[in-house]
Formats: C-alpha cells, sequence, structure tokens
C-alpha cells in the first residue's frame, strides 16, 4: 500500500499513516514514503468498515457496541487540540474519529496493556477512535503533521480494499 501510494502520488507528497486494523497496526510516512515508525493500535470494538449514519453526533454512550467502528477509508488527517486536552489527528471529522495517544479509560479496559499484548485479538475497546501508544503519538505522529495536513489510509477488514481504494487496482502492480 505504501509503494502505491508514493507512486501513484495520491498522498500528493504529504506525510501518510497506514492504519492496519487486521493486524491492529499503524504506520507513519514521510511525503517521500520513507518508514518513520510504527506501532500497536487499539481500534474501535465492533468489526466493520463503515460508520452508522450520524454516528459523529451521537453521545457516546448512545452507540451500541456493534456500531463503534473504526471507518475505512482515505481521509485527510491533521493535528487538532480541544481546550485544555492533549493535541490529536483527526482521521474522519465527520464521524468524529481521531488517532490519538492511549487514553486511561475504566480501569477493568486495561488499553496500556492491551497494546502491549503480542495479538491483535484483544486490541478491539474504542468508540471507533485508534488509540496508540503516548510515546509513538509524540515521537512520531505529531511531529510528522505539526504544521501540516497528510493523508490517513485505513484499511478495510471486512470488504474488499478495492471497494475503498479504486485507484489502487488501477495501476499496474
Amino acid at each position: 500500500m505504501a509503494d502505491w501510494v508514493v507512486s501513484s502520488a495520491d498522498n500528493r507528497s504529504l506525510p501518510f499513516v497506514i492504519i492496519d486494523k487486521k493486524d491492529a497496526q499503524v504506520f507513519v510516512f514521510d511525503g517521500q514514503g520513507q518508514s518513520l515508525g510504527a506501532a500497536p493500535a487499539l481500534l474501535g470494538l465492533g468489526v466493520g468498515d463503515d460508520s452508522l449514519p450520524g454516528v459523529g453526533d451521537m453521545p457516546l454512550s448512545a452507540i451500541p457496541p456493534k456500531d463503534r467502528t473504526t471507518p475505512a477509508g482515505r481521509f485527510v488527517g491533521y493535528l487538532d487540540q480541544h481546550s485544555g486536552k492533549p493535541n490529536f489527528l483527526w482521521v474522519d471529522y465527520k464521524n468524529n474519529v481521531s488517532l490519538h495517544r492511549v487514553v486511561n479509560g475504566r480501569p477493568q479496559d486495561r488499553r496500556r496493556e492491551r497494546l502491549a499484548t503480542p495479538t491483535p485479538a484483544d486490541n478491539r475497546i474504542s468508540f471507533g477512535c485508534i488509540n496508540v501508544p503516548a510515546d509513538f503519538f509524540d515521537r512520531t505522529v505529531n511531529p510528522t503533521f505539526k504544521g501540516t495536513k497528510g493523508v490517513v489510509y485505513v484499511l478495510p477488514e471486512i470488504k474488499a480494499t478495492r471497494d475503498f481504494f479504486p485507484k489502487y487496482y488501477d495501476v499496474d502492480q
């Protein structure tokens, strides 16, 4: 995917992120496609590639577990900050999905412990946001996107890749 992004110039020389939901991994690249780092990720509890219509306007408590998905697709990402809170990278603004430092959440969620396990089987816990280790966000994501926007590619886990990245298949592989 990263090779295609660069060879097709789909990222328009902007930094980019590839989120592999099946393996619960985040990969960050500079605008020329050089790998800047990778980290495990926590993803939406619900398995699927689409967001429930209107989910971005719903209170978190109103989102059923099956609809707490991390949507697949190509998004323009940029850093933002809410008053008094750490910054984050918008992934899907409309549906209120961002990539950010892992949050404590409820103690029984064991979010930090889940990130440290060797398998992605326990990395489904969020409402749809992508949680990464704080040091990875601070050392890789934040400096890469500071002062610029970029592209975030979230790979599908149920539907065909072609459904989300048709241009990927229009190029000789």
